[in-house]
């Protein structure tokens, strides 16, 4: 019996995505026969977009060379579009930390260069949502996972430097030397940067290799930056608590 998932089209992309869906529904071992038969799909089509998706690893060959199975590169993919998971031990210990300050307490994930909202605080909700996923150089959480990356603009776009608030840093020499300082002080913050009036302290939570998988965020206005920043030591203890839990 065919298959044909809903709304198909028939470019390229389209039919790329069929034979992605097609092999993830079969599963392991897949073969091109199968493929062209449950999507009803001309075979030179078929083996024209199966080498192309093998060449850029969403698929792979089985060992015997006679089927397919999902590649590497489309489990990255979705494993970034997953959203992240947090444990109730380590969101029990986060809350007991918000009541010992007066400020909102988020969680960020570092997921293929780009920041996820892992578990946010209920009592203060994240401002700016859009902002803050889309340029991490605007924000302290964003800017403590660009001062991981070997190349900041990868995860940057269009590698633009976009002007979010007045105070946002748009000068790449700059932003460089501001990572280069956080890479040094274990912590990053910015004040005006993602939107007016408001100020936040990131701390990194440190995967096995020693590397920032997430960041531990203390956010309020701008004017208690100096107030938010006397957390900093409790926070950072903090953030060694949780990476047990979350790596």
């Amino acid at each position: 019996m065919s298959y044909r998932p809903t709304h198909a089209g028939s470019g390229p992309a389209s039919n790329s995505l069929r034979i992605l869906e097609t092999v993830a529904r079969f599963g392991t071992g897949t073969t091109a026969k199968e493929i062209t038969d449950a999507l009803r799909m001309p075979p030179a089509t078929a083996y024209r977009l199966l080498n192309a998706l093998v060449g850029d690893e969403y698929l792979v060959r089985t060992s015997d060379l006679r089927g397919f199975a999902l590649g590497h590169a489309l489990s990255g993919l979705v494993a970034a579009a997953t959203p992240p998971t947090v444990c109730t031990a380590a969101r029990t210990i986060i809350d007991e930390f918000r009541q010992g300050v007066r400020f909102a307490v988020h969680l960020m994930m570092f997921r293929s260069a780009s920041l996820r909202v892992a578990e946010e605080d209920p009592d203060y909700p994240l401002h700016s949502v859009f902002e803050l996923l889309r340029y991490p150089h605007a924000s302290a959480a964003g800017k403590l996972m660009l001062a991981e990356l070997g190349d900041p603009a990868l995860a940057l776009p269009g590698g633009q430097l976009v002007k979010v608030t007045d105070h946002t840093i748009t000068d790449s020499g700059r932003l460089k030397e501001q990572l280069a300082e956080i890479r040094v002080a274990g912590q990053a913050s910015e004040i005006n940067e993602l939107e007016e009036g408001s100020a936040s302290l990131a701390l990194p939570v440190r995967l096995p290799d020693g590397s920032a998988g997430a960041a531990l965020c203390l956010t309020g206005p701008a004017e208690r930056f100096t107030a938010i920043s006397e957390h900093a030591e409790a926070a950072r203890e903090l953030t060694v608590r949780l990476k047990p839990l979350l790596f």
